[in-house]
C-alpha cells in the first residue's frame, strides 16, 4: 500500500510535471510492455523532434525538408516512402558533414525498419548511428544509440544482450551526468530483467529510473517507467502496487494526452483489477476505453477492447454476451483486412456454438 500512495496520489499532485514539453536531444525508444505484447517503439514521440543544430545550406536545408516529408509520410502510414526519403535527408547530411541530421536520420531508420520486423536493415542502420556518434566522442548520441540497439535486440528475443547494451549506455549517461539518458537506460534494463523473469529485481530498477524520469519533467517518460512498474508489480501479484502504478501513468497520459500510454495504463487496470476480483471495475474500466477508441476513430484499438469484451464474458460463461463480442470483433477484423484475427475469431465463434466439439 506504501508503493500505491507514493505512485498513484504522488502524480495528481504533479500539475507542474505535465506542463513540461519533450524535448530530447536524440531520438529515443519507449519500448511497451514486452511481456506480453511486442516492443512497440512509440515512434511519433520521435517524428516531433526537429532537427536544428545552427548550421544552414542549400544541402541541409534540403535534407530538413525531405525529414518533414518522411515523417508526414509515416504518421499517413507509408513507411516504405518514408524511409526512402529519410535515406535521402541522409545523403544530403552526409554532403554536409552535419553528424546530428545523418545520426537523426539514421535512428529513424532503423526504428522504422525495426516496426515493420526488418531486423537486418533495422540493425545496420541503428549501429552505424552508434559508430557515427563515438566516432564524434558523441556521448549523449551514444546514450540514445546504445539504447536503440538494445530494444532492438529485445525485439528479437535477446534479452541478456539486450540487457548489456543498455547497461553500457547507463554508465555513459552516469558519467556524462545526463538525467534523461540515465532515466530511460535504467528503465530499459528493468524491461530486460523483466523479460527475463526477473521480476523484484526490474522492479528495483524501475523505482530508481522514475526517480530520474521525475527529474527530467516528462510525463510521457514517466507513464512508461509508471506502466513497466506495473507489469512487474502485477507478475509478482502484488495488485495494490499495480493498480498504483498504472493509475499514475493513466493520470499522467491522460493530462498529457499520450494515447499509447492511456490505453496501456488502461489494460493494466483491467488486469489488476481482474485479478484482484473487482470485476465490474475491470468490465467499466473495459467500456470506457471503448468510448476512448471510438472518439479517436481508432479502428484497431476499437477491435482490441471489443476483442477484449468478448474474452472477459467468455470467461465467466456469459456465452450469449461472448458471442455478440465476438461478432462484433469479427466485423472489424473484416474491415481492417486482419486475415489472422478473423480465422482465430471464426474458431472461438464455433466454440460456442458447438462446445462439444
Amino acid at each position: 500500500m506504501a508503493r500505491l500512495n507514493r505512485w498513484f496520489y504522488g502524480s495528481l499532485s504533479a500539475g507542474a510535471l505535465l506542463m513540461a514539453t519533450q524535448a530530447p536531444a536524440a531520438a529515443q525508444f519507449f519500448p511497451d510492455e514486452p511481456l506480453r505484447t511486442p516492443l512497440n517503439p512509440t515512434l511519433d514521440q520521435q517524428l516531433q523532434t526537429q532537427i536544428n543544430n545552427g548550421t544552414r545550406g542549400q544541402s541541409r536545408d534540403r535534407a530538413d525538408l525531405f525529414m518533414n516529408e518522411a515523417s508526414n509520410q509515416a504518421r499517413l502510414g507509408l513507411p516504405r516512402k518514408a524511409i526512402a526519403l529519410w535515406e535521402e535527408a541522409y545523403d544530403l547530411y552526409r554532403q554536409s558533414d552535419d553528424d546530428q541530421g545523418m545520426g537523426r536520420a539514421l535512428d529513424l531508420i532503423g526504428l522504422t525498419h525495426g516496426e515493420l520486423g526488418e531486423v537486418i536493415p533495422a540493425e545496420d542502420a541503428l549501429r552505424r548511428r552508434l559508430a557515427i556518434a563515438r566516432d564524434q566522442g558523441d556521448y549523449q548520441g551514444q546514450v540514445y544509440a546504445l539504447n536503440n540497439v538494445g530494444t532492438l535486440l529485445m525485439r528479437r528475443g535477446f534479452a541478456p544482450e539486450a540487457e548489456r547494451s543498455f547497461e553500457e549506455a547507463q554508465r555513459i549517461a552516469q558519467d556524462i551526468a545526463d538525467i534523461d539518458g540515465q532515466g530511460i537506460s535504467l528503465s530499459n534494463v528493468g524491461l530486460a530483467a523483466a523479460r527475463q523473469g526477473e521480476h523484484g529485481r526490474a522492479i528495483k530498477l524501475l523505482e530508481q529510473a522514475l526517480v530520474f524520469r521525475q527529474q527530467t519533467r516528462n510525463p510521457i517518460a514517466q507513464a512508461n517507467t509508471l506502466n513497466h512498474l506495473g507489469d512487474s508489480y502485477l507478475a509478482l501479484n502484488l495488485s495494490a502496487d499495480a493498480l498504483g502504478a498504472y493509475g499514475a501513468a493513466y493520470n499522467l497520459a491522460k493530462r498529457d494526452r499520450d494515447t499509447p500510454n492511456e490505453f496501456r495504463a488502461i489494460d493494466g487496470l483491467v488486469a489488476a483489477h481482474s485479478k484482484s476480483g473487482s470485476e465490474t471495475r475491470a468490465l467499466d474500466l473495459l467500456d470506457r476505453r471503448l468510448a476512448m477508441a471510438r472518439s479517436r476513430n481508432d479502428l484497431r484499438q476499437q477491435f482490441s477492447t471489443i476483442r477484449s469484451l468478448a474474452s472477459f464474458y467468455q470467461a465467466r460463461g456469459n456465452n450469449p454476451a461472448a458471442n455478440s463480442y465476438f461478432q462484433r470483433a469479427l466485423i472489424l477484423a473484416r474491415t481492417l483486412g486482419d486475415r489472422q484475427e478473423e480465422v482465430l475469431l471464426l474458431d472461438e465463434l464455433t466454440q460456442i456454438a458447438y462446445p462439444d466439439r
